[in-house]
């Protein structure tokens, strides 16, 4: 196993309602998360949110088809967990979102990617993909906040 980890966190000048709708638009991921190609939804829960996802990214050695259950907590938490992949042996990840007050808010980004059984390649896989899996997603949902005003 050969398990890539990370996180990345952000004080965003945004409160946590405006965070909170880009995280929760899952489908819309894509427009503003580098390596992220395409996300259908296979499945919609109760409050019509996407709950099971199949997701195109780009690992830049291979395109990686996964899908994923997407699972919510209020305002402030969503997970994703590996249903099934021909690509990849484990997939968890999570934004945490809380708000500091002041109409700001924090958000972290964690994943964990197991990449299956890559022998000697595990090195180059892992220099290659650590940018891509974990990034600066924060980052990201800073800048896209941002621009969205």
């Amino acid at each position: 196993m050969t398990l890539l980890t990370g996180s990345s966190a952000a004080d965003i000048d945004a409160d946590l309602g405006r965070c909170w709708a880009l995280v929760e638009d899952v489908v819309r991921w894509p427009d503003w998360q580098q390596g992220l190609e395409s996300i259908g939804v296979v499945e919609s829960d109760e409050h019509g949110r996407p709950a099971v996802c199949d997701i195109v990214a780009d690992a830049k050695i291979t395109k990686i088809h996964a899908r994923v259950r997407v699972t919510y907590d209020a305002r402030h938490s969503l997970t994703f967990t590996l249903v099934q992949s021909d690509h990849v042996d484990e997939v968890d990840g999570s934004w945490e979102l809380r708000d500091t007050g002041d109409g700001r808010t924090h958000a972290v980004y964690t994943l964990a990617v197991d990449p299956g059984h890559v022998g000697f390649m595990a090195r180059p896989i892992e220099k290659a993909l650590r940018p891509i899996v974990v990034g600066r997603r924060a980052e990201e949902l800073a800048r896209e906040v941002a621009a969205r005003g």
